[in-house]
């Protein structure tokens, strides 16, 4: 930034923080609405995330059921909006992000004067201005917003996070504090942890997590030296070992890139954070929130936004070409959270909805184009914060395990499952103990098995823990249904799910959350199926990693655990692509030596010839615990059949050794 260039946005930022610091002693509109910008400039002054806390989060403006109780329907919800979006000026002034910051000011400045001149007219704001007003704010800077996130990801020289991990003293945790995220008690509570540990554990912990990158490239027949950077995604608090991480990638050849989450509303995942972050303040408002996009998507929104995306990616593409790819650090040990839907928050419409998934369907084609599937590749690994309760010590002593469990062993178990399962044109998986399941899942016939597989034999690489055989499923024919009696799915607990499928597609699907029918086909068409209609079988899965449900159910953590270790625990079914999204093309083995065929299902095949095909852009993993699977048999077109599970036990020759720590976890 030139000197010039910073001294006017010196300027604007010195205007703009001037009038907003007169904004408390004045007293120029309606009550409700002076109220509200009152706060608001006090909130500029001095932001924190106090006002969004549990218990003071309802009497805040931050609420759309407050503001619209305040302020009126419409107005309220857009008010609330731009409460929401003020909050990203903690980070930004922590990043000395002038502009950024600037920028909120002025909406913020705009909105008290487009009321302001109301008022003297004696006229009432109508929402549909406000609303305006708001969109021409997104429409204005998504350009600069959209290419800084593009940029964020695969520029070695975005390196604010970069700085404080590698150069901070770890060993004080109030240095969390200068990343301008909320810092909960938790997350010093783990830094804490962390620092208490020797070095030799802390490297032991980054090689595992750096290991399983680099072996996707290996296992996948990657060329992982053409690739300079790898982007690293976190929860903070876990700095000491993604220090050790970065040191570990700088040996591979890689620099590494920390993106934090989306800020910007134009940018926002509905349904996670992607990027480092810190706590939730309020889960409750994450969720209020989540369709803040209603406010201004619609098809205009969706063509400027891809001329972006492509023009961002055209500028960066000498950037992308080397970018390996994320190296995700998940955690888990937060309380079940089962939200309150609430009738005032902003709701998208059909029309919209069916913009932002083929918004999200180009956006995925474009990104291939300049960082291919098959040419990139991933990591994720989980831990325990102290929040999952006294035992967090012992939990993450056993994690640490569960994550480094003998390959080997595991992957001569599960070839032995996988030999009994291909031996079947199809897979039948029944529930017991009250679970209603019972669903027949088609396989890809296999032409030549001597050179040819169906299942992946999944041992520790990219996704770890270890443990899973999966497949893609035929379509035709794979019908039934699927039930869990309780399951949580990216931290949004699910009662009694059930879903229906033929052909491999889903027909039907229910809860028991909410007091209506209506509001739970709400609840699992907005979070499991992303808005779409339907969604095929992208994966059908058993966990083999028994271990890890043993420790789960020792604990009772079962609602704790993120799905990259609850689907290892049990046979689990993915809804939305397949495993191979992207990379159907790529041949890829298991350790036998057999071709996996089961990388495309029907509907993948028609993007070879289909230009107008597009990929769903979601999987999601639904689990069935082993205390509600009665089988899993694998019967051929004459009718034998193969048991592999029966009662929950494993039933092959070679594989009883999985059965111990079930044995253990059901006298527990």
């Amino acid at each position: 930034m030139s000197d010039l260039q910073l001294s006017d946005l010196t300027e604007r930022y010195d205007l703009a923080m001037g009038r907003i610091m007169e904004i408390p002693d004045e007293n120029r509109l309606k009550d409700s609405f002076q109220d509200y910008f009152k706060r608001g400039a006090l909130f500029f002054r001095n932001p924190s995330y106090e006002a969004t806390l549990p218990g003071r989060y309802e009497e805040s403006y931050f609420d759309p059921a407050f503001a619209v109780r305040s302020l009126g329907d419409g107005i309220g919800q857009l008010l609330s909006f731009v409460a929401y979006q003020s909050l990203a000026v903690i980070p930004f002034r922590a990043e000395k992000r002038l502009f950024d910051e600037v920028i909120l000011l002025e909406l913020f400045l705009e909105i008290y004067g487009f009321f302001l001149a109301e008022e003297e007219e004696q006229g009432t704001a109508d929402t549909e201005t406000l609303r305006n007003i708001i969109k021409s704010f997104v429409f204005d800077y998504m350009e600069y917003a959209v290419t800084e996130r593009v940029r964020a990801q695969i520029d070695p020289s975005n390196d604010f996070a970069l700085r404080l991990i590698m150069e901070s003293d770890l060993s004080d945790p109030s240095y969390l504090d200068d990343f301008g995220e909320y810092i909960d008690d938790d997350t010093r509570e783990i830094s804490r942890y962390l620092s208490s540990l020797s070095e030799e554990k802390i490297k032991a912990l980054a090689d595992t997590f750096t290991e399983g990158f680099r072996k996707g490239f290996e296992v996948t027949n990657k060329d992982l030296s053409r690739k300079k950077t790898v982007c690293i995604r976190y929860s903070l608090g876990f700095e000491r070992v993604i220090r050790a991480a970065v040191i570990n990638f700088e040996k591979m050849g890689l620099k590494t890139v920390f993106m934090r989450h989306a800020l910007y509303s134009a940018n926002r995942n509905s349904s996670a954070r992607v990027g480092y972050s810190g706590a939730v303040s309020n889960k409750q408002m994450e969720f209020d929130h989540r369709n803040d996009k209603a406010v201004f998507v619609d098809r205009a929104f969706c063509e400027r936004k891809l001329e972006i995306i492509e023009k961002a990616y055209e500028e960066y593409k000498e950037l992308s070409g080397v970018f390996a790819g994320p190296a995700v650090l998940e955690t888990f040990g937060d309380e079940p959270f089962s939200p309150v839907i609430k009738k005032e928050v902003l709701k998208e419409t059909r029309a919209q909805q069916n913009i932002m998934l083929k918004l999200s369907a180009e956006m995925g084609k474009i990104v291939n184009r300049y960082m291919p599937g098959d040419e990139r590749s991933f990591t994720i690994i989980s831990f325990p914060v102290p929040k999952i309760g006294p035992d967090f010590r012992e939990i993450f002593d056993e994690t640490v395990r569960v994550n480094t469990l003998d390959y080997e062993k595991y992957r001569d178990i599960q070839q032995k499952l996988i030999l009994a399962l291909e031996k079947g044109r199809y897979v039948r998986v029944r529930g017991r103990n009250g679970n209603r399941t019972d669903i027949r899942v088609s396989l890809h016939p296999l032409k030549d098995p001597g050179k040819e597989t169906v299942f992946e034999n999944c041992v520790a690489d990219v996704n770890i823990p270890l443990g899973e055989v999966f497949t893609s499923p035929s379509l035709p024919r794979t019908d039934g249904i699927l039930f869990v009696s309780e399951v949580y799915l990216f931290g949004l607990r699910y009662e009694n799910l059930e879903i229906r499928v033929q052909d491999g597609f889903i027909t039907d699907y229910s809860c028991t959350n909410f007091a209506t029918k209506e509001e739970n086909r709400e609840y699992i068409k907005e979070n499991i199926l992303h808005n779409h209609e339907t969604l095929p079988v992208g994966e059908f899965a058993i966990g083999t990693n028994t271990t890890a449900y043993a420790m789960a159910k020792k604990y009772g953590i079962f609602s704790k655990l993120e799905i990259l270790i609850a689907e290892k625990t049990g046979p689990h079914f993915a809804f939305g692509d397949t495993c191979y999204s992207r990379e159907e093309d790529v041949p890829v083995f298991n350790p036998d030596g057999r071709e996996i065929i089961s990388r495309d299902n029907e509907l993948t095949e028609k993007r070879k010839t289909d230009g107008s095909f597009r990929y769903y852009e979601c999987h999601t993993d639904v689990t069935i615990p082993y205390d509600e699977l009665g089988s899993i048999v694998a019967v051929d077109d004459e009718g034998n059949e193969y048991p592999v599970i029966e009662n929950g036990l494993f039933v092959l020759d070679g594989t009883e050794e999985l059965n111990a720590p079930l044995s253990f976890s059901s006298m527990t």
